[in-house]
């Protein structure tokens, strides 16, 4: 009586006999399967040509991917640089300020932006990036460990927005000193808005805004109070 095989132990066999095939080519013809594309039935060879059509075409996808990913990175590179550069032409404290906020809104769209320091140098008391700001923002700056992203819960920092009541969605990101006595307290305050309740969500990632408020930081350092 012969011992029916398995589907395991065919495999098993057909694995170690990759000539197998070789010695019995005219099976390779004969074997039928039926393809998930068609319903028909096909030959192993066409079946075998199917297959690598299937992966040829999840590979081409995947490219797609990764290229789409790489321009858009390069995009953000270059305006990340071009922001960078902006800070680095700026003169004095008013005119750095002012890059830090006006090169977020040309380089990256973002429809609103302001900040506001304290614990500055003498001098800049009267300037628009000095003024409004409550013991309580102070407080919530130093508790602002990472940038805060998602909707506009009336935050007093928005408010310090040229139009605060068309924020539907804003990013706060808590400026920190990183050196001195005084290293890692918030010395300041950057606030991005839009009326886009989906442009700033809780689920994006937040590794590039923690970039831009360490460059900001680095920045706005020097007009701090020696």
């Amino acid at each position: 009586m012969t011992a029916t095989l398995d589907s395991s132990a065919v495999a098993a066999f057909l694995a170690d006999n990759p000539h197998f095939f070789e010695e019995h080519a005219g099976l390779l013809g004969q074997v039928r399967l039926s393809s998930p594309l068609t319903g028909k039935a096909v030959s192993l060879q066409e079946r075998q040509m199917e297959v690598m059509r299937d992966k040829y075409k999840a590979l081409e996808l995947r490219m797609s991917e990764l290229i789409h990913l790489a321009q858009y990175n390069a995009a953000i590179a270059n305006k990340f640089h071009a922001w960078t550069q902006g800070l680095l032409a700026a003169r004095d404290g008013g005119d750095m300020a002012a890059a830090v906020t006006d090169g977020l809104r040309t380089h990256f769209g973002v429809p609103q932006a302001t900040l506001r320091l304290w614990q500055l140098e003498s001098g800049h008391e009267a300037q628009w990036y000095a003024q409004g700001v409550s013991e309580d923002a102070r407080l919530f700056a130093n508790s602002l460990l990472a940038p805060y992203c998602g909707s506009n819960h009336d935050f007093e920092a928005v408010r310090w927005l040229d139009d605060a009541s068309a924020v539907a969605s804003t990013v706060i990101i808590a400026l920190r000193s990183n050196g001195g006595e005084r290293a890692g307290q918030a010395f300041g305050l950057l606030i991005m808005g839009s009326p886009d309740p989906e442009r700033f969500t809780a689920h994006m990632a937040t590794d590039f805004l923690i970039h831009i408020g360490e460059t900001a930081s680095a920045a706005l350092a020097a007009l701090r109070a020696r």
